[in-house]
């Protein structure tokens, strides 16, 4: 997150958002146009439905990513952190009802559906822009899916490098990307200015109303003008609001609306151009550069989604959606640049896995849309009540606002739903897979702490338990890691089966707070109980990662305790299968699996190793 905004970074930090923010949405010249008059739901090229397909993507670019995105849900953001989990974070401590339930599942949803996002994009936008060598020679096309598989992997194994770095490099790039869209754009365009006339909404209702059915269906290709818009706001974090509003207003946005101007002309002037219509604003002689410019642009595509696959990934870990995965700071500037070893070769291996599968961009735009329309979806159920009772905006002016962006929302939804054989089961799959996994998760680590407090003592027992089982103290300080407000699990074992205690103990507790980020004075609250006991409570936001070991030399002072000769007593749960009982069995090996992903709790909380005492409780699940 960025802690404050200096007007002297605004501008580089703009150019790196451009470099990983607008991928995605910059990319979409290449197949957009094409996928409404050749794709699943091509309508019939005549010059007034491109007219009516160019008025459809001016508005849906102003109204969803200029409109929703960057004017409204960007600014619901939690501390500057974005994301689908982050806006979840914000309202559901808002909301007091059960639609706190409904809305955990709907997020664990969303945050699914971008995962799924995030595997198609890089392989239909690496894929688009090597099919332009098809336009240039005939001899390509049999290595298509050879050369995208080599660059997915080349643009995976550069993600260690971290956001800051990618966008120092992509940014400029993407600069001259946006420039050529601009000016090769404008140059078709001028030749038929009667696209400029695509500006009137009359020429989208005018459309609907002459094609009927058919009209609506190719909305499930004009939202691919939008595709990157969930990727704004869950990069928030990486680069701030500021720089990528002046990114999207002052470059972005201006050069694709002018490129769907020359390509809507061109389709007018010669409708055969349908075969490429964004490689066909090139003069012959600078297709072989553009090929290599657009594969470039196509790469970076890929970035908006990855990185922000990532950031949500790191909010997953620190909400308790998913199992602890290992999460590193790429930034030491920015704590919200963050990289996830493991998620990013899964995408990889899947994003690889699509193209050899699809084998062309026309068959994946098939699969494409249905993940992100889905996740705008739940993005503007959860805004409703970032609207409601965080702004505390009145009931009609709620419903008007979120009424309208739900119309466009879906519409694209729907119609997207009609392309689920054609390739739309992939994403709904893999999102279906992974938040079972996020409901599994959840529900396991409830069940597994419900059994470890009806097995636990509440402070209040303590001193009689001490009193029956404590045979002799003896010197020294440990420190008794809890999950919860009951004593340590770890601590009563020990008790009951060595009939010892330190002379002074600390049971510690770590929470994550619904803020991205904690001021250091909110990080640590110590409770003394009786006989040399304290309570120490560190608070961690869900961006930050935590450090065990430096909030107790913080705590030394109110804790009486020295950090270099304490020793930490830590419980490890052993899952076993319960085969005694006969439901869920499903559910309950998934979860134990999970379990055993998750990353050592001792890397995790910074705690060190040489000072740790573990201490093994058998949990039946």
């Amino acid at each position: 997150m960025l802690k404050h905004s200096d007007k002297n970074r605004d501008i580089p930090l703009a150019l790196g958002a451009l470099g990983v923010v607008f991928g995605d949405i910059g990319t979409s010249p290449l197949y957009a146009m094409k996928a409404c008059f050749s794709g699943h739901h091509a309508i019939i090229l005549n010059p007034e439905n491109v007219l009516g397909v160019l008025s459809l993507i001016i508005w849906s670019l102003l109204i969803v990513i200029c409109l929703k995105y960057v004017t409204f849900v960007m600014a619901a953001d939690n501390e500057g952190e974005g994301g689908i989990f982050a806006l979840y974070e914000l309202v559901s401590h808002a909301v007091k009802n059960k639609s706190v339930s409904f809305m955990l599942i709907a997020s664990m949803v969303g945050g699914a559906l971008l995962y799924g996002d995030g595997v198609i994009t890089p392989a239909i936008s690496v894929l688009s822009a090597i099919e332009g060598l098809d336009v240039a020679t005939q001899v390509a096309d049999k290595y298509t899916t050879y050369i995208a598989c080599t660059i997915l992997l080349g643009l995976f194994a550069f993600q260690s490098s971290g956001t800051d770095k990618i966008g120092r490099l992509f940014g400029p790039v993407m600069l001259v990307w946006f420039a050529v869209l601009a000016i090769f754009g404008a140059g078709a365009a001028v030749h038929n200015l009667k696209v400029f006339e695509a500006f009137s909404p009359w020429y989208a209702v005018n459309f609907f109303a002459s094609n009927g059915i058919a009209g609506c269906m190719v909305l499930g290709a004009v939202v691919l003008c939008v595709t990157g818009g969930e990727a704004l706001f869950a990069d928030m974090g990486h680069f701030g609001r500021k720089p990528i509003t002046l990114a999207w207003y002052f470059v972005a946005l201006p050069s694709l609306l002018l490129n769907y101007l020359g390509q809507g002309a061109l389709l007018i002037n010669d409708p055969k151009v349908i075969v490429n219509p964004f490689f066909s604003l090139f003069p012959k002689f600078l297709l072989f550069p553009m090929v290599g410019l657009a594969t470039l642009a196509a790469i970076i595509a890929s970035q908006a989604i990855i990185s922000g696959a990532f950031s949500l990934t790191a909010q997953a870990v620190h909400l308790g959606l998913i199992p602890r995965i290992h999460i590193e700071q790429t930034s030491e500037d920015n704590s919200g640049q963050v990289f996830s070893r493991s998620v990013n070769w899964l995408m990889a291996a899947l994003s690889i896995l699509l193209v050899i599968s699809f084998k062309e961009s026309e068959n994946l735009a098939g699969a494409y849309g249905i993940a992100i329309t889905g996740t705008m979806v739940i993005t503007t159920y959860l805004f409703w009540y970032y609207l409601r009772e965080i702004r505390k905006w009145s009931l009609i002016p709620t419903v008007v606002l979120t009424a309208f962006f739900g119309c466009f929302d879906l519409g694209f939804f729907i119609v997207n739903f009609t392309k689920i054989l054609g390739g739309g089961w992939f994403p709904i799959l893999l999102a279906a897979i992974i938040a079972y996994m996020m409901y599994v998760w959840v529900w396991g680590r409830a069940k597994v702490q419900k059994n470890l407090q009806s097995r636990g003592l509440e402070v209040s027992e303590l001193d009689p338990e001490i009193e029956k089982y404590l045979l002799a103290k003896v010197p020294g300080e440990a420190i008794f890691m809890s999950a919860s407000d009951f004593v340590p699990h770890a601590f009563l074992q020990h008790l009951r089966n060595n009939r010892v205690v330190h002379e002074k103990l600390v049971f510690l507790r770590v929470r994550t707070s619904s803020e991205p980020f904690l001021d250091s004075h909110k990080r640590i609250s110590v409770k003394k109980l009786k006989n040399n006991i304290s309570w120490l409570t560190v608070s961690y936001g869900f961006m930050e990662k935590p450090n065990l070991s430096l909030a107790l030399v913080q705590a030394w002072n109110q804790l009486g305790i020295s950090n270099m000769e304490s020793y930490f007593y830590v419980g490890r749960m052993m899952m076993q299968f319960d085969k005694d009982q006969t439901e869920l069995k499903l559910r309950r090996k998934v979860f134990i699996f999970l379990n055993s992903l998750s990353e050592d709790p001792l890397d995790y909380l910074k705690i060190p190793t040489e000072r740790v005492i573990t201490i093994g409780t058998a949990v039946k699940v």
